[in-house]
């Protein structure tokens, strides 16, 4: 499995971390010993993984995105929150007329899914530049998440998400930030617009892809929402 190419990349992740992010842990959970490794030494990791994922003819994501995506991952598995080798990355990055959001199995280095996906009204136009982890903000939250349940809500079927990082979007659940279909997540909506719609914060994604992707990465697996605003060495300073 990738995420056990190397263990001493989990070492590498924890001196990565340690200073820089905090995730929302359970009680009983036991900080894991911090050793200092070269950033370099992940970078190349990351390289190879990257390189090596089969885009199953979809397009690949940016590196830099990944790389960041892959972080959390590692961090998060060696924490015993995740319980799947799935990591799905939405990059904000990119204009919402694209597809930007990736379901990546890492048990085979696979990309499964590759999706259109809404951000909020409040975050931007075309491009997000805005977000925020405050309720009725109608915008979209970054960092990573644990998925949760599905549940059928007024948008029909839907996924949970538990927001993981303190000030940026560990109100998620209590927003309803989910992940769900809309009618205006889609190639005719954009031909109309001029871009994708969106909505009040929720990672929307088309009606036809809902089904496979929520029931692909639904009860515990990574979701990493990236926006080059916020890098992995900023987000730390948000957490006690």
């Amino acid at each position: 499995m990738i995420y056990k190419i190397i263990p001493s990349v989990f070492l590498l992740l924890f001196s990565i971390y340690s200073n820089e992010t905090n995730f929302t842990l359970p009680e009983n959970s036991n900080k894991p010993k911090v050793v200092v490794a070269p950033e370099s030494t992940f970078d190349s990791e990351a390289e190879s993984v990257y390189n090596s994922l089969n885009s199953n003819q979809f397009e690949l994501p940016n590196p830099q995105s990944f790389k960041e995506a892959l972080k959390g991952f590692y961090l998060l598995k060696e924490k015993g929150l995740l319980h799947k080798d799935i990591l799905t990355l939405v990059d904000f990055s990119l204009s919402s007329n694209i597809k930007r959001l990736w379901v990546i199995d890492l048990s085979t280095n696979t990309i499964l899914y590759n999706s259109l996906v809404a951000h909020g009204r409040n975050t931007g136009e075309e491009f997000a530049h805005s977000f925020s982890n405050a309720n009725s903000s109608y915008k979209s939250s970054l960092g990573f998440y644990l998925t949760g349940e599905i549940y059928k809500g007024k948008h029909g079927m839907s996924l949970r998400l538990d927001g993981l990082e303190k000030g940026v979007n560990n109100n998620a659940r209590e927003r309803g930030v989910v992940i769900h279909s809309a009618n205006y997540v889609s190639n005719s909506f954009i031909k109309s617009n001029k871009r994708l719609g969106r909505s009040q914060g929720c990672p929307a994604i088309p009606q036809e892809s809902l089904k496979e992707i929520v029931n692909t990465i639904k009860d515990k697996s990574c979701l990493f929402i990236y926006h080059p605003s916020r890098t992995v060495k900023e987000i730390g300073n948000l957490f006690s």
